[in-house]
């Protein structure tokens, strides 16, 4: 089975996702059309995949909330790695 790349795709959506409030499930986003081409994109890939509820952002749903979040401890994870090394 093949590795799983971090590809600028996925980097968007994981960066898309990280613009959800964690404390607030009632907080959408709004992807303007203004906004970048890139972030324009991930959300729309976010909302086929079924993580988002409108195609230019809207509400997680539950598994994109799961997903969220499970982004962010990666961030905390990586980013308290180099505090400790």
């Amino acid at each position: 089975m093949p590795q799983p790349s971090y590809t600028p795709e996925l980097l968007d959506e994981l960066k898309m996702l990280g613009l959800f409030n964690p404390n607030n499930h009632q907080e959408g986003i709004k992807v303007h059309s203004s906004a970048e081409p890139a972030m324009i994109e991930a959300a729309r890939r976010l909302h086929r995949k079924g993580l988002v509820t409108q195609d230019d952002g809207g509400y997680l749903t539950a598994t994109g909330q799961e997903a969220a979040e499970h982004a962010r401890d990666l961030l905390t994870l990586l980013g308290t790695a180099d505090a400790t090394t």
